[in-house]
């Protein structure tokens, strides 16, 4: 009996930790990025790009209630002339699954000139849409667009990518999947720390089907 009163020890020991790392590196993702997170309009400073961050869209090509969210309100910063473009990233690796297009029709039908909109469909985590804005589309300076619990860690990224880039949060209402997603991200978390001490390089680095404004 002694053997598995240690080994539950143990366990309870290990799981312990674990929830103390991730409850630390979130806690220390937030407090680093609050200051370039904004909420309201009229303090954002403006920048080059909106940077849209992908997220599910359904088989007919509509956007998510999350994806839209974001859509929408890098709308909103657009039409406020904070920004000049969009840099719209996802993930199009099946050719029946397609994020970015389906963002980008959807602000084409908001009267969005077509050379106003860069698109990467390589995009497929938020590290790689932070590290391929830059290396390959060469934004400097950014408005990102997500929600809350997303955007501490993708300012994270960008900042130890070096990127000089504020988010704006894209929260407008209450997602029967955001629990999960909050949960989720503590994961995630620990996967972008990762990232970016080794600096690592995506697999893909191919441009595609993009349009730059001056």
């Amino acid at each position: 009996m002694n053997w598995i009163k240690k080994t539950l020890l143990c366990i309870l020991i290990i799981l312990i930790g674990l929830i103390a790392v991730l409850w630390g590196v979130s806690t220390y993702f937030q407090e680093s990025t609050v200051d370039s997170i904004y909420s309201e309009m009229e303090d954002l400073p403006s920048a080059n790009t909106v940077i849209v961050l992908g997220a599910s869209v359904h088989s007919n090509g509509k956007l998510s209630p999350i994806l839209q969210d974001r859509v929408d309100t890098a709308l909103k910063i657009y039409k406020a002339g904070k920004v000049k473009q969009f840099l719209l990233s996802g993930d199009n690796r099946k050719n029946d699954y397609d994020e970015v297009n389906a963002m980008k029709n959807y602000l084409l039908e908001r009267n969005v000139p077509e050379d106003h909109i860069l698109t990467d469909p390589a995009g497929i985590d938020t590290y790689d849409s932070m590290y391929r804005s830059n290396a390959i589309f060469k934004v400097e300076n950014a408005v990102v667009v997500t929600q809350n619990f997303h955007l501490p860690r993708a300012l994270f990224i960008a900042n130890g990518l070096g990127l000089d880039y504020t988010g704006f949060a894209a929260n407008t209402k209450h997602y029967k999947t955001e629990n999960s997603l909050i949960r989720r991200e503590k994961l995630a978390n620990i996967k972008a720390v990762y990232e970016v001490i080794i600096h690592q390089t995506p697999e893909s680095l191919m441009i595609s089907n993009s349009s730059k404004v001056d």
